[in-house]
C-alpha cells in the first residue's frame, strides 16, 4: 500500500523535556488511534528548535535551518490507498485544529528502515 509522510507544523514542538502529560494527551491519543487502526507505519516527535544544528557548506550553527514562525515539530508515515485517503487521515491531526499549526501530506517516493549489519 502507498505510504505518505505527514509533516506536523507548529509554533514549537510539544515534546519538550518538561512537557506535561496533559499537553501531550491529545497528540498521544491521535497516535494511538492511528496505530490501533494499522495505518501508522512510524512516528517521530522532534525536540524543540533550540536543539537543532544546521549545517551548510561553509558553516555549522545552532538553531533551525530555516527561521520561521512554524516549524516541523514531528512527522509520521501512514499507509493509505491514495492521496485523498491520506489527506482525510491527516486532517484528524490535532495540529490542524490550532490557530497557527497544520500538517503537510507528501507521498513517500522511496526509502525505508535500514539496518547496519
Amino acid at each position: 500500500m502507498p505510504q505518505f509522510a505527514i509533516l506536523i507544523y507548529a509554533d514549537e514542538s510539544l515534546h519538550a523535556v518538561d512537557a506535561a502529560e496533559a499537553e501531550l494527551e491529545e497528540n498521544d491519543r491521535h497516535a494511538e488511534d492511528l496505530s490501533a487502526s494499522g495505518t501508522m507505519a512510524l512516528a517521530y516527535a522532534l525536540t524543540p528548535r533550540a536543539d537543532a544544528v544546521s549545517i551548510r557548506r561553509d558553516s555549522t550553527s545552532g538553531g533551525p535551518f530555516v527561521e520561521a514562525e512554524q516549524l516541523v515539530a514531528g512527522f509520521y508515515v501512514i499507509e493509505a490507498p491514495d492521496l485523498d485517503a491520506a489527506v482525510a487521515i491527516a486532517r484528524l491531526n490535532p495540529a490542524v485544529r490550532t490557530a497557527t499549526g497544520g500538517v503537510e501530506v507528501r507521498p513517500v517516493h522511496s526509502g525505508g528502515i535500514t539496518a547496519n549489519s
